[in-house]
C-alpha cells in the first residue's frame, strides 16, 4: 500500500494476462518505449490484423517477438523450426531475422490462421523462407527422429502449441536441435498461475494447462542435455542451449 496517499497501480485481477508483469503500466511503458518505435511495419500490421481474431491471446506478444528477433541474429541461426503458428506473428519475426537463404519448418494443425498472416509475410518478401505443413507435429518430428540426416540439423526450435505435449516435444527436439543450437519453450510462466494459490481466479484452459507446465519446468530444470535460462518476457520462454 502507498504511503503518500497515492493509489498504487492496478494489478491483473485474473490471472491470465498475456504479460507476467503485475503493472500494466509499466508493460505499456515498455511496448510504447522500446518495442513499438522499432516493431518492422509488417509485424506491426500483423499483430493489427491478429488482434481482431476471436483466439488473439494466442499470438506472441510484440516484445517477444522483438526479443526473438535479436535472439536469432545472436546465435547466427539459418536453420529453424517453429511448433505453433497461429497467424505467423513469431514466424514472421523469425524469417525476418534469417539470412536470405534461411529456413523455417513452420508446424500447425490449422492452416486457416496461417493463411491469415501469409498475405503480409509474402509482402515482407520473406515466404520462400518458410515450409509450412499442416498437421500434428508429433509425426513429423518421429520420421525425423528415424532419419539420421536431421539429427542436430536445426540451429534454434521455437515450439508454442499444445502444453500437454511440451514434454513429447522435447524428447524428439533433443535430437533435432545441434549441439549449441537452442530449443525456446513459450509460456513457461503460463499466465502467472504456477505460483497462484489453488482458489485463485483463473481461466479453465489457464488452470487445465498448469500442471503441464509446471512438470515441463520441473525436467527442463534437471536435463543435463541443456543448459537453460528462463525469462519473464511475454508469458515466459525458457531456452534450452544443447550442450551435449
Amino acid at each position: 500500500m502507498a504511503t503518500n496517499g497515492e493509489a498504487q497501480p492496478a494489478k491483473h485481477q485474473e490471472v491470465g494476462h498475456k504479460s507476467v508483469l503485475q503493472s500494466d503500466a509499466l508493460y505499456q511503458y515498455i511496448l510504447e518505449t522500446s518495442v513499438y518505435p522499432r516493431e518492422p511495419e509488417s509485424m506491426k500490421e500483423l499483430r493489427e490484423v491478429t488482434a481482431k481474431h476471436p483466439w488473439n491471446l494466442m499470438t506472441t506478444s510484440a516484445d517477444e517477438g522483438q526479443f526473438l528477433n535479436m535472439l536469432l541474429k545472436l546465435i547466427n541461426a539459418k536453420n529453424t523450426m517453429e511448433i505453433g503458428v497461429y497467424t505467423g506473428y513469431s514466424l514472421l519475426s523469425t524469417a525476418l531475422a534469417l539470412p536470405e537463404d534461411g529456413k523455417i519448418l513452420a508446424l500447425d494443425i490449422n492452416r486457416e490462421n496461417y493463411e491469415i498472416g501469409l498475405p503480409i509475410i509474402e509482402k515482407a518478401g520473406v515466404a520462400h523462407k518458410i515450409d509450412f505443413r499442416e498437421g500434428p507435429a508429433l509425426p513429423l518430428l518421429d520420421q525425423m527422429v528415424d532419419d539420421v540426416t536431421f539429427h542436430g540439423s536445426f540451429d534454434f526450435i521455437f515450439v508454442d502449441a499444445d502444453k500437454d505435449n511440451y514434454l513429447n516435444y522435447h524428447k524428439r527436439l533433443i535430437d533435432l536441435v545441434k549441439i549449441g543450437g537452442v530449443i525456446g519453450y513459450d509460456n513457461t510462466l503460463w499466465n502467472g498461475s504456477l505460483v497462484a494459490p489453488p482458489d485463485a481466479p483463473m481461466r479453465k484452459y489457464v488452470r487445465y494447462y498448469r500442471d503441464f507446465v509446471l512438470e515441463l519446468n520441473k525436467a527442463l530444470a534437471v536435463d543435463p542435455r541443456v543448459e537453460i535460462c528462463q525469462l519473464p518476457v511475454g508469458d515466459g520462454i525458457t531456452l534450452c542451449r544443447r550442450i551435449n
